[in-house]
């Protein structure tokens, strides 16, 4: 009886927790609605709209792989990449064909993420086989081969079919009036528009549902038995490598949905260093490890803040990277030093205690 007590106080803990972090999210956008409404966002925060839901999806999947999964990965830009590039190629050609918007991007949503999980599947079975510093080195290597692909490629259009090449757009050998789609360095333009804060805070919400929904499931328990014990997990008969695979992949299809909602918030969309190299890459592992690793809700927010943050400071001109720097590191010590873990064990144990006093 007192078995079934504490199963169920259990559930409704982790119930209540879930709900919490729905609730911040759609809290967060009826805020950020009324703000907009009422003329209080600049331009140039509402610009960002978009872009901070691309890297809330992107470290919440990321959080998968290297919190629950307990797996170091560099590559997270590289599925993002193929998701971008992928859907954007499927927009332009099924523009005239599928004049609604809605349609259209919805069915390019489904093909970033379909495409980044095959590429997740294809790179994970070989390399999830390594363990620790090989495994970040050949999956950031996986990233920059990506990006460098993407921009030999030329590819275009006609009455003919589909021409590809790896030279220049002359060497398609289009017919008069053919479209060139991928440019290589120039990338893909005239990609639709759809992207909008509201389908970002919706594909924000998948993301979270099938992450927790993975976390709190018999497969999520088996992945973190993996991660804490993997000689225990294989004597009990736990099939490590299909459920690093599945975790691996989940995180990587995510990723690719980002990539949608990056490349339809642009016109032009190019694979440059900054946008798919392994910088980006490192900028989305800050945000897990700075919002904790394997706290879902932390990584949201570190993503959030950190996105802003830059921004918010833009008026102090030379000195703003520095600050940006100074507090990243100041939290880095806050919540690694043991001071700071005592700290933030005070802090619990209060408000344990406060609920314990209301109850």
């Amino acid at each position: 009886m007192n078995g079934m007590k504490t199963k169920t106080h259990n559930l409704s803990r982790t119930t209540k927790s879930n709900i919490i972090t729905y609730g911040i999210v759609v809290a967060a956008y009826i805020i950020v609605e009324i703000f907009l409404r009422a003329g209080m966002v600049s331009s140039l925060l509402e610009g960002l709209l978009v872009p901070l839901c691309m890297y809330v999806i992107l470290a919440v999947s990321l959080n998968l792989t290297v919190g629950i999964s307990g797996e170091l990965s560099l590559g997270h830009a590289g599925f993002m990449c193929v998701g971008a590039f992928s859907s954007a190629f499927f927009s332009r050609c099924m523009e005239e064909v599928l004049p609604a918007a809605g349609i259209r991007f919805t069915l390019a949503i489904l093909i970033g993420t379909v495409f980044a999980a095959l590429f997740g599947i294809l790179i994970g079975v070989p390399v999830l086989r390594l363990k620790g510093d090989y495994l970040a080195i050949v999956t950031l290597a996986f990233g920059e081969i990506i990006k460098n692909v993407v921009n030999v490629i030329y590819l275009g259009r006609d009455s003919r079919g589909f021409h590809i090449s790896t030279k220049d757009s002359i060497s398609l050998g289009l017919e008069q009036g053919g479209d060139v789609i991928i440019k290589g360095p120039q990338g893909i333009t005239g990609t639709p528009n759809d992207s909008t804060f509201l389908i970002g805070v919706v594909l924000i919400l998948i993301t979270l549902f099938i992450v927790i929904n993975l976390i709190n499931s018999t497969t999520g328990r088996a992945i973190m038995a993996i991660r804490d014990n993997r000689i225990a997990a294989e004597s009990i008969g736990i099939n490590v490598t299909k459920y690093k695979l599945l975790a691996f992949s989940v995180s990587a299809a995510l990723a690719g949905t980002a990539g949608v909602l990056y490349a339809h918030n642009l016109s032009t969309l190019q694979a440059q260093p900054k946008n798919f190299g392994y910088n980006m890459s490192i900028t989305i592992l800050v945000f897990v490890v700075l919002g904790g690793i394997g706290n879902i809700r932390g990584s949201m927010i570190a993503a959030v803040v950190l996105t802003l943050l830059p921004e918010l400071l833009r008026g102090l001109n030379d000195y703003r990277m520095l600050i940006y720097a100074v507090i990243l590191i100041a939290t880095m010590i806050f919540t690694s030093s043991p001071g700071g873990q005592e700290i933030q064990e005070r802090i619990k144990l209060f408000f344990e205690r406060k609920k314990t006093k209301e109850a």
